[in-house]
């Protein structure tokens, strides 16, 4: 039995660094995933994993940084967001959708002029976690490191805001500065997880073991331990089934 459940991550270096990674953003997506769950965020969280394609589109399109294009197109859909629903009195929830679908056909259109054109939108879509670099650890540990922070010094105006927003302003915190900054803890984490499991997955561990954390756990601090050892214990179990089954890595991850 052990041969089958650790031999590969002792003899496999590609393997261990995914690991490496995947645990990175399960603990990445614990802390910001939380948030997303009680605050009720989960079309927001997909709308911004879905408008970083353009970006990255973008980048590898004319050669720069992934994560630079990723970071430019998670601002570009939150401001389109904010802007939508403020001059055009539409429901938030139409300004995300309308945003959403459009980000996702740029981010397409502008792939369609690259040479490699379904390689490099299947590994957009679904990641590289077999891929991950040393660099891509270390700013995948800087972004734990900020997403930790801001949800440190942020903790009461969230909570409060997961509550409700009346609640939130009678205690004298801005409904919309702490919404925002809420939202760029989750681009921030949608950036730094895209390279390990995509875009289009990235939603899985932001949302499933956060909610597994809800269903078990009344306190906060809890409910991201809980989100924490189920994202970890996820991202072994879809390696070790990727490695054994040869089936994609990313999608094995958010499927345990």
């Amino acid at each position: 039995m052990g041969h089958l459940l650790f031999e590969p991550f002792a003899d496999n270096e590609f393997l261990r660094q995914s690991f490496y990674a995947g645990v990175l953003v399960a603990l990445i997506c614990a802390v910001a995933g939380t948030f997303v769950v009680l605050r009720g965020l989960a079309f927001a969280g997909d709308a911004l994993a879905h408008g970083v394609v353009p970006g990255v589109a973008a980048a590898l399109l004319f050669g720069f940084s992934g994560v630079l294009g990723a970071a430019i197109g998670a601002g570009v859909m939150m401001s389109g967001v904010s802007v939508v629903t403020r001059r055009y009195r539409l429901s938030g929830d139409t300004a995300i959708g309308l945003l959403f679908v459009g980000m996702l056909a740029l981010g397409v259109i502008i792939q369609s002029r690259s040479s490699s054109f379904a390689g490099d939108l299947t590994n957009i879509l679904f990641g590289e976690v077999l891929g991950v670099s040393n660099s891509d650890l270390v700013w995948q540990f800087i972004a734990l490191v900020a997403v930790c922070v801001v949800a440190w010094l942020c903790r009461r105006p969230f909570l409060l805001l997961s509550v409700d927003d009346g609640l939130a302003e009678t205690s004298g915190f801005s409904v919309k500065k702490y919404h925002n900054i809420m939202l760029a803890m989750v681009a921030l984490t949608v950036v730094a997880s895209f390279q390990t499991v995509g875009t289009l997955l990235v939603l899985g561990l932001l949302i499933a073991p956060s909610a597994t954390g809800a269903l078990f756990a009344r306190r906060i601090g809890i409910m991201m331990a809980v989100a924490a050892v189920v994202g970890i214990f996820s991202t072994y179990v879809g390696l070790l089934v990727s490695y054994h089954a040869n089936v994609a890595a990313g999608a094995s991850i958010v499927f345990c």
